[in-house]
């Protein structure tokens, strides 16, 4: 069963429109100047090639934003491996956000989350057919990939926009609806990482959580308000919840649906970066619904567990708690949890659909690109390019066809 929320865009009581999450901090502006020339200045630096930029003889699918978290980079990363990883050899490459270790780390099924991070430990867990690897350093990490396994045909990044040092062969750009750039600020006043112009290295932007009933009007005008250039393809996604599953497996074969949730007492927590999407479209299922919020990527802590643990017990039944599958990977593993917190915690799993007809559009440009620029025809054409033109032609030289030449 999928939440649906078109009912609730039709009553204004619950319409959330873009630009409804910002809040910034006017007093804090001149540091956001500074930020902002900061920078200005480094990329500046790569576009003049003081800071070098490498390309790759793989294709390279970017995915990521210029704001601080919250974007839903996680389920749109999920949905490129679901998309591709029937054809094609796919590794997804990330930083490991709040991991325990350093360097170059392959997960495997044995992997532990501290040791790659909250998200790579969720995408295994789901795709454990799919190679999944940790590196601070993306340059050293897609080496590393290539260098292990010769049939690879595909590397995502996770959360790489601003991780200039790599030259994706597409660059798509995470946009959240209630949170538009167009309106935001830089850091620390806003949320922005860069200035407003750094939209212009996207080949895709994708705008997210976006209400499930907006008219074509309201299309008009984000799209008119995002200002994009010819060569950038624009789409909006949705978020879809599916049913909820028990953390751990002692848990109540009863699992809840959202029409039981009416007179049930819920506890939602999380540790996520904007929990206000979540909380918008769990709270017409409940009118009990009370949160325990922490910071993203946050890693429990004992008195944590405990106000969890007392928060529960003191709850009137009928009662639950809901978290998101980011915040399971942190859970599950954590020591002090109650009997009946263990017994009645769920996770909610979230995927993303595109609006407007577009999945097929999206489906296929992205398979062209992969299909058109796999490592056997770069090579191809590299080899085409050594005989037209000897004296341009390096063996080591390593290059992505972007997606703006296909």
């Amino acid at each position: 069963m999928i939440i649906d929320n078109r009912e609730l865009n039709e009553n204004k009581t619950y319409r959330i429109v873009e630009g409804d999450f910002i809040k910034t901090n006017k007093w804090l502006l001149p540091l956001s100047w500074l930020y902002g020339l900061a920078v200005k200045t480094r990329n500046t630096m790569f576009e003049m090639g003081i800071l070098k930029t490498r390309s790759f003889q793989i294709p390279v699918i970017s995915v990521g934003n210029i704001t601080v978290g919250g974007t839903g980079k996680t389920p749109h990363v999920e949905y490129l491996v679901r998309l591709l990883k029937e054809h094609f050899h796919v590794a997804v490459l990330s930083r490991g956000y709040k991991r325990k270790s350093k360097g170059f780390i392959k997960a495997g099924m044995q992997t532990t989350m501290p040791e790659i991070g909250d998200e790579p430990y969720q995408m295994k867990q789901k795709f454990t057919d799919v190679t999944i690897a940790v590196d601070k350093n993306r340059c050293h990490g897609i080496d590393m990939l290539t260098e292990q396994d010769k049939k690879l045909d595909v590397i995502l990044l996770d959360d790489a926009f601003q991780h200039r040092y790599v030259k994706p062969g597409i660059n798509i750009l995470l946009v959240d609806y209630h949170r538009l750039i167009i309106y935001d600020k830089l850091l620390p006043a806003g949320r922005l990482r860069e200035p407003l112009n750094g939209k212009n290295r996207a080949d895709i932007v994708i705008v997210t959580k976006c209400p499930k009933g907006l008219n074509p009007m309201e299309y008009r005008v984000v799209t008119k308000a995002m200002d994009l250039y010819p060569y950038q393809r624009l789409y909006f996604t949705t978020l879809e919840y599916a049913e909820l599953q028990p953390l751990f497996t002692n848990s109540s074969t009863n699992i809840p649906t959202f029409e039981g949730l009416r007179d049930t007492h819920v506890l939602l927590l999380t540790g996520i970066a904007s929990p206000k999407q979540l909380v918008h479209d769990l709270s017409p299922y409940t009118e009990h619904l009370q949160q325990h919020t922490f910071a993203d990527h946050h890693l429990f802590k004992e008195k944590d567990i405990q106000l969890v643990n007392k928060t529960f017990a003191e709850m009137p039944s009928p009662k639950i708690i809901i978290t998101t599958e980011k915040d399971a990977t942190r859970l599950y593993n954590v020591g002090g949890l109650s009997d009946e917190v263990k017994k009645n915690i769920y996770v909610l799993p979230v995927r993303i659909s595109f609006m407007q007809d577009q999945e097929n559009t999206f489906n296929q440009q992205i398979r062209d690109y992969v299909r058109k620029n796999s490592r056997n025809s770069i090579l191809a054409k590299g080899k085409d390019d050594h005989k037209s033109d000897n004296s341009d032609y390096s063996g080591n030289r390593s290059r992505t066809i972007s997606f703006r030449d296909n």
